[in-house]
């Protein structure tokens, strides 16, 4: 004798608006979570793609120059603060 067949539940309907057209909170959450997931793949993606990589690159020296800069400038400003205003050697007054 064979096992009975299985047979999965019905699947409940699916209410996307109300009767005065509104969309429902659960339409509205399962959009915003789709489109969110298939903001953060594409990105995954991009980033996986030799433009994406080489971006990623760029962003990297640009904030490493950045913060290069911001050092000296702070360094500049220590120097002012503590009097000794001088130039170091090879540099000018701005």
């Amino acid at each position: 004798m064979a096992p009975p067949p299985v047979v999965a539940p019905p699947a409940t309907p699916v209410v996307e608006y109300t009767d005065a057209g509104v969309p429902t909170f659960e339409n509205v959450r399962d959009k915003v979570e789709r489109r969110a997931g298939t903001a953060i793949g594409g990105q995954e993606l991009a980033a996986e793609t030799p433009a994406g990589r080489s971006a990623a690159q760029q962003w990297a020296e640009r904030e490493r120059a950045g913060h290069e800069r911001l050092a000296r400038i702070r360094a500049e400003m220590q120097q002012h603060e503590s009097g000794t205003n001088e130039p170091k050697q090879g540099e000018q007054n701005r």
